[in-house]
């Protein structure tokens, strides 16, 4: 697991939180625990979070309400773990986003389990936002004309139809369509589909043929 991230965790009793720093430090995962919700929300770095630990029953604010506070905008992965769990309190929350519940006392590799599938996750995440921000990026480089150039072409129509919809000449539509391939880097109009379609699921609004 060397290498994928950093764990967070945040359990108010000393000894349990030291104990879980120390096992998840020995497989070469970085570390950072808090004794308190608060504590944790106060930090600036959480959002380097990668998989967050979380102790469900706390003095002051919950696991559950610090999951609550932390919102959707938290895109970590949130492994509770709890001596008092029900079921209700776990369903809870996994609904509310949790993607794992370990009852203590757990061992040790069931928890370097969930964390190892936990930095996976997020490795899984960064990648497709590092993905998004290079198309979007790609695309921003495109002009007005050859965006409106890209989407005839991503839908089938052939550079004439296209010239005499946006009333330019064939060779216009010719070097916007150069132009586009370079800029957005593709190989082939296959090529150019999938990345205009990759870029439209990330802003939810695929092409429309016609």
């Amino acid at each position: 697991m060397s290498g994928l991230g950093i764990v967070y965790v945040v359990d108010d009793d000393h000894v349990v939180r030291t104990s879980l720093a120390m096992l998840i430090e020995t497989v070469g995962v970085e570390v950072r625990s808090y004794g308190s919700s608060r504590e944790f929300l106060e930090d600036p770095r959480r959002d380097e979070c990668d998989c967050l630990v979380l102790d469900l029953r706390m003095p002051g604010m919950s696991g559950l309400e610090l999951q609550s506070r932390l919102g959707t905008s938290f895109t970590a992965p949130i492994i509770f773990v709890s001596g008092h769990a029900d079921v209700p309190t776990a369903v809870q929350a996994m609904r509310d986003g949790a993607v794992d519940f370990l009852q203590k006392p757990f061992s040790d590799q069931a928890l370097l389990d969930r964390i190892a599938l936990a930095l996976e996750r997020s490795r899984l995440r960064r990648m497709e936002a590092e993905r998004q921000g290079t198309l979007r990026a790609r695309m921003a480089l495109l002009t007005p004309r050859e965006t409106e150039v890209m989407r005839l072409v991503v839908v089938g129509r052939m550079s004439k139809l296209i010239a005499d919809e946006l009333q330019i000449s064939v060779k216009t539509v010719e070097d916007h369509r150069a132009a586009i391939m370079k800029k957005m880097r593709a190989g082939s109009v296959a090529e150019l589909v999938g990345l205009v379609g990759e870029a439209d699921a990330f802003e939810g609004h695929p092409p429309t043929p016609g």
